[in-house]
């Protein structure tokens, strides 16, 4: 019988010391640090056959996101499946900007491309007397949406499948967020670890990325309330063309926030 050191330096010939441990510690049903703690203890042979078929998954490129099914955003933990992106920490920025900008007490916020649910419901979070939206082209995305939803925000998320604005016929909102597929068709990245295991509507919308950002910017003033706000995530080198496409359809204050990385990342305009 292998102990648990043993494991994890010949799980690093084919992936990460830090995802070693942690699928290590899923499948004994243990603390990361309880694991790291008695690195010498012998591995049970149902743990070890359970950590073998999920270090077969993540060499093959599944992100340990789904080898789990939940990943943490905004410090609450999120049920993920391969119908929904897996939560990155640069969206939390998206959420950030909304907080600052949304100011009315009761105000009413929609999430398009929501996903898992994650930035509509961390909004929901924050802001308890807030009317929050979250919209989604894609059934199996908004159930993952809906289940996460009640079990942190229970009932606070009105969620509505439909494509962009189709299901939001004659309403606006004070804030319109979105963390649309931006990447271009042919980008390599696509292939790379993890995303090619993720939804590839969610990633891309064909030809150079651009379309999806496109159809909300020139969408949301239908949408929007005097003085409202839209806020976009986008790729890191997309940022100039966003604020040019946002001054053009009449948007005001247009301003782009960068992540923890440096990357211009977030772009907003104010509806006048």
């Amino acid at each position: 019988m292998e102990n648990s050191g043993q494991l994890l330096s010949q799980a690093e010939r084919d992936i990460s010391r830090r995802d070693a441990e942690i699928l290590l510690a899923a499948a004994w049903r243990r603390s990361r640090a309880s694991l790291l703690a008695d690195a010498g203890e012998p591995v049970p042979a149902d743990v070890a056959q359970r950590f073998a078929a999920a270090r077969a998954r993540r060499a093959a490129g599944e992100p340990v996101a789904y080898l789990l099914g939940h990943r943490e955003f905004w410090s609450l933990e999120f049920e993920v499946t391969p119908a929904v992106l897996v939560p990155r920490p640069e969206t939390e920025l998206l959420v950030e900007r909304v907080l600052a900008r949304t100011q009315p007490q009761l105000a009413r916020v929609a999430d398009l491309g929501t996903g898992s649910g994650c930035v509509a419901i961390a909004l929901a979070h924050e802001r308890r007397d807030w009317h929050v939206t979250g919209t989604d082209a894609s059934a199996e995305a908004l159930a993952v949406a809906h289940r996460n939803g009640e079990r942190l925000v229970a009932g606070r998320v009105e969620w509505l499948q439909g494509d962009w604005f189709a299901p939001l016929s004659g309403r606006r909102f004070d804030a319109i967020a979105s963390n649309p597929p931006y990447i271009a068709a042919d980008d390599p990245v696509l292939a790379g670890d993890g995303l090619s295991h993720e939804p590839r509507g969610a990633l891309t919308p064909g030809g150079d990325g651009s379309s999806a950002l496109a159809t909300l910017i020139n969408g949301a003033p239908d949408h929007l309330h005097a003085a409202g706000w839209l806020l976009l995530e986008h790729g890191a080198t997309q940022a100039a063309a966003v604020r040019d496409a946002l001054v053009a359809r009449g948007f005001t204050h247009v301003t782009s926030h960068r992540d923890l990385a440096g990357h211009e990342r977030i772009t907003e305009g104010h509806w006048p």
